[in-house]
C-alpha cells in the first residue's frame, strides 16, 4: 500500500474512532440528577472552611527483591483541616503534634492538600466531588515516604489511604 493510502486510511479510521468514542460519552453521560449533585458538591468543596476525614483501608507498598509488592488492609486514620482559604492556597492541618501548615488547590471538583515535611515526605489528601453516604464526600491520603527499617504505628514505606470527608 502506497504512504499516502496508508495516511488516509488511517485518518479515516480516526475519524470513526473518534466518532464512535464522543457517541458513547453521550451514551454514558451522567443523568441529570447526578450532574446536578456534582454541582452542588463542588460548591461545597469551593466553600470548605473545615474538613474532617475517616480513612478505613490502607494500601502499602513494599519492594521484594527489587519488585514492587502492594497489600491492603483495614485501616483507621483521620485527617483534619481547618482555616482552608481556597483563594489563598492554604490551610493548617491539626494533629497529635500541634498544626501545621498545608498548601490548597481546588479543581474541577478536586480539593487538595499538600503537605511537605522539613525532613522529606509528601502528604497529599484529595476530597473528590463525589458523595460517599451521608453527605460526606470520597477521599484519598498518600503518604510519600520511605525508611529502611519499618516501625509500627509510622509511615515508613508509601501508603494510600481510602474513606471520606465530612466539609463544613
Amino acid at each position: 500500500m502506497a504512504k499516502g493510502a496508508v495516511r488516509v486510511l488511517n485518518t479515516s479510521l480516526m475519524r470513526r474512532l473518534a466518532t464512535v468514542f464522543f457517541a458513547l460519552v453521550i451514551a454514558l453521560g451522567q443523568p441529570p440528577t447526578a450532574a446536578g449533585q456534582s454541582r452542588e458538591l463542588q460548591r461545597r468543596l469551593q466553600a470548605a472552611k473545615i474538613v474532617d476525614c475517616a480513612f478505613s483501608q490502607v494500601a502499602t507498598v513494599e519492594w521484594d527483591s527489587g519488585a514492587p509488592q502492594a497489600k491492603a488492609a483495614p485501616a483507621e486514620r483521620v485527617a483534619h483541616f481547618h482555616d482552608i482559604d481556597i483563594d489563598g492556597g492554604t490551610a493548617e492541618s491539626g494533629s497529635d503534634y500541634g498544626d501545621s501548615f498545608i498548601s490548597v488547590r481546588y479543581s474541577s471538583g478536586y480539593l487538595h492538600f499538600m503537605q511537605i515535611s522539613d525532613v522529606g515526605p509528601l502528604w497529599i489528601t484529595t476530597v473528590l466531588a463525589m458523595e460517599s453516604e451521608n453527605g460526606r464526600m470520597k477521599a484519598v491520603h498518600t503518604r510519600l515516604e520511605y525508611a529502611a527499617t519499618t516501625l509500627p504505628g509510622f509511615a515508613t514505606r508509601p501508603e494510600m489511604y481510602f474513606g471520606d470527608c465530612e466539609v463544613m
